[in-house]
């Protein structure tokens, strides 16, 4: 899939998360290189992206927002009001994409105007790898067919559905934030190796290939995780008592409710 020749793309911000999603268009070949801009507050950051992407950088959002059909909104939360009451003339006919926790639609509709075109979506990090999870949600003003352009952006760097807005701060919790508790998990099970005589980075290996395989056989067996946990503990075996180990240390009511306090958080930020 190739995106169509005129339209540009413009990344005001360029944290993680932008780069992430720069550096999967870019790997896809839908958008090139000369169909994408950024803008930042230093140049130090700027040439970091220029090096890294060679796409055209800025230090105006301005200058950004102008020369984009598409425009992703990937700066800190707080600071989205400002930057849309700023440049809310010059926004009114793009596609403004928001990848920020708690910012309803309903914000940007009440700066831009009941006709301003905006999607709310939030990637995940892993879309630096081409394993993203993205969940996206359009205003009313958006047309079938940049939907669809939108769904083949987000596609460029890992799976992306569709959801109700109602949904966002439970799919924040979910997908948004869990990388990093995967992380702590592969952090824990590799230093747990390192206990037990393993080279540091043997047992991360060991530890992430274990969880990806993890995770492909829920996405692609179809079989409900009980039954894919079930599967792995023999009777009187070794993972029965690792398991009985977790439930005593309340490992899933721990996930559950930290992704609860999350869910919390992301309503109100």
């Amino acid at each position: 899939l190739v995106s169509d020749m005129n339209k540009k793309i413009g990344f005001i911000g360029c944290g993680n998360m932008a780069r992430a999603m720069i550096h999967g268009i870019l790997s896809s070949g839908f958008f090139s290189s000369e169909q994408m801009i950024a803008s930042a507050r230093s140049q130090e950051t700027l040439a970091k992206i220029n090096q890294e992407f060679g796409i055209e950088t800025t230090l105006e959002n301005t200058k950004v927002i102008e020369q984009s059909n598409i425009v992703v909104l990937a700066v800190k939360p707080y600071l989205y009001e400002s930057i849309l009451q700023e440049n809310k003339g010059i926004l009114a006919d793009k596609i403004v994409i928001s990848i920020a926790p708690g910012k309803p639609i309903v914000l940007f509709e009440s700066i831009l105007g009941e006709g301003a075109k905006i999607l709310r979506t939030m990637p995940n990090t892993p879309a630096m790898v081409g394993e993203g999870m993205s969940a996206i949600c359009p205003n009313k003003n958006i047309t079938e067919e940049e939907l669809e352009l939108l769904q083949n952006i987000f596609a460029t760097f890992g799976k992306v559905e569709q959801i109700e807005e109602k949904l966002f701060d439970a799919y924040v919790a979910v997908a948004g934030s869990s990388p990093a508790y995967v992380y702590m998990l592969i952090e824990a099970m590799g230093d747990a190796a390192v206990l037990g005589g393993m080279p540091r980075a043997q047992a991360y290996r060991f530890a992430a290939q274990s969880v990806l395989g993890a995770a492909k056989m829920v996405l692609e067996s179809n079989l409900h995780p009980g039954v894919l946990k079930d599967q792995v503990c023999s009777p009187g075996g070794t993972t029965i008592e690792g398991v009985a180990v977790l439930e005593d240390r309340g490992f899933r009511s721990a996930i559950i409710e930290a992704m609860r306090l999350v869910q919390d958080k992301a309503g109100w930020m």
